[in-house]
């Protein structure tokens, strides 16, 4: 597998590791863990007192057959992953790994076929047309990871037969540095979320906005930081990739040729390596390609802004539930930007940590995704909750009530159904001081009782302890 990424993607094996093996591996381990805990019914919450007879519950379900398509810029981790969470649901599976990451497809095919049951796993490789004849299936999930054309394509076909769907798709995701950041870890900490992968990471910024007066030291720091991490060029470095293929690469180029933004750091490519330099650009419109498109590559562009007003305003014009957002400030500053924005996910002071703790829940928002997955949400994602009532035959002299004739029955079942606000017609809340006494500050009887039990309990306890 570490071969295999070197071929597809030019990466380091410690990248790979780091990004892709060891994730996949801990992974196992976690969900092999907590899966016993997960799949156990779980006791229904907030049952009404005359229902609890009915013992409700909510029993764990796979969903059935499921298909998961890949991307290629972390081909092991985007695949396997999901196919993780399949596998811990209890779901069959169909993989269709990417076409642009060839040879990390074929070891994955060849781990599936040798490690799990073929007639319940199987790999599909291939490009569009076996992806149009999968998507053709009638399937219990389909598990998406790419752009957001793809995405949308993929979420039409399975609305023709109600499959329900997750996407993990991209976004121009911002990168906001107040004047008051600290601009040696913003360079640091953002340069390492562009540089990973070369760049070729969906939940990394897609670009950067900066408060005009610490622009110049944000550039300074970046040319410190990048000497630092490749100290003979990125381009020699053997800790830096190459963009996955050529069509990518020219993809890249063309809209690096395209800005009418200032080079400040970088620049250099090299179309027979598909090798791009990490590229600092200081645009000056956001109508710029780099900042209207997802570049999904090294370039960095940067847009001074007046104050953390005007970033948060060119943000969300700019897109307004991109996939992940990186405010650098105080902590004022930063809460103002996640109660005026919305995201994914959010890093604070860095970039993309939050995507890469690997049992925290992952996923987009609007267009840049549904559903999440990840540590206990992979579970969650292939599963179906299933909720389950068992009536005893003691309680139907209790039923009796729904069944006609119903003459005089209706003041009954309102006794028996109805709650009461706790708000009079203005909203204002009325507090019932005498239940909120004898139920010991709950809000359900179910509670209450608990309370005065684990009171009682409390209390023997404390006469037995002062006999002794």
């Amino acid at each position: 597998m570490l071969e295999a990424c070197r071929l597809d993607l030019g990466r380091s094996e410690f990248e790979t590791y780091l990004s892709e093996l060891c994730w996949c591996e801990n992974d196992i381990i976690f969900m092999c863990n907590n899966l016993e805990k997960w799949a156990k019914d779980e006791k229904a919450p907030d049952i009404p007192l005359m229902n609890m007879a009915l013992s409700p519950r909510i029993r764990k379900e796979p969903l059935g057959c499921v298909l998961v398509i890949g991307a290629y810029n972390f081909p092991i981790q985007l695949t396997l992953g999901p196919l993780i969470g399949a596998i811990s649901a209890g779901c069959t599976a169909v993989v269709k790994p990417s076409e642009n990451a060839p040879h990390a497809a074929a070891i994955m095919q060849k781990i599936i076929a040798d490690a799990l049951d073929p007639s319940a796993y199987a790999v599909v490789q291939g490009a569009i047309p076996e992806t149009s004849k999968l998507l053709e299936c009638k399937w219990d999930k389909i598990f998406y990871t790419g752009n957001a054309t793809v995405g949308t394509i993929i979420a039409k076909k399975a609305a023709e037969t109600l499959t329900p769907v997750t996407l993990e798709l991209g976004g121009r995701n911002p990168a906001i540095v107040s004047a008051s950041a600290d601009p040696r870890l913003a360079a640091r900490r953002l340069l390492w979320a562009k540089l990973l992968n070369a760049g070729q990471v969906c939940v990394s910024q897609n670009y950067i906005l900066v408060d005009r007066s610490i622009l110049p030291a944000l550039v300074s720091e970046m040319r410190t930081a990048l000497k630092e991490f490749h100290p003979n060029g990125a381009q020699s470095s053997p800790d830096y990739g190459r963009i996955v293929n050529s069509r990518q690469f020219e993809r890249l180029k063309k809209m690096l040729d395209s800005t009418t933004g200032k080079i400040l750091i970088g620049g250099t490519t090299d179309a027979a390596n598909n090798f791009i330099e990490p590229t600092v650009i200081e645009v000056e419109s956001i109508t710029d390609p780099l900042i209207t498109d997802e570049s999904f590559g090294p370039l960095i562009p940067i847009l001074a802004v007046a104050d953390l007003d005007e970033a948060i305003r060119v943000a969300n014009s700019i897109h307004e539930t991109p996939l992940g957002l990186y405010p650098f400030g105080t902590r004022a500053e930063v809460k103002k930007v996640l109660d005026q924005t919305r995201s994914g996910g959010a890093s604070i002071n860095d970039g993309f940590f939050h995507a890469s703790i690997p049992t925290l829940a992952f996923g987009g928002v609007g267009d840049s995704g549904q559903g999440a997955y990840r540590g206990k949400a992979s579970f969650d994602t292939f599963t179906h909750r299933r909720s389950v009532t068992s009536t005893p035959s003691w309680i139907e002299g209790l039923l009796s009530v729904r069944y006609p004739p119903y003459a005089g029955k209706l003041a009954k079942f309102r006794k028996q159904t109805d709650l009461k606000p706790n708000f009079d017609r203005d909203g204002r809340v009325r507090i019932a001081w005498t239940w909120l006494a004898l139920g010991l500050g709950s809000n359900s009887g179910v509670g209450a009782l608990g309370r005065w039990v684990a009171l009682l309990a409390l209390a023997l306890g404390l006469r037995q302890w002062t006999t002794r």
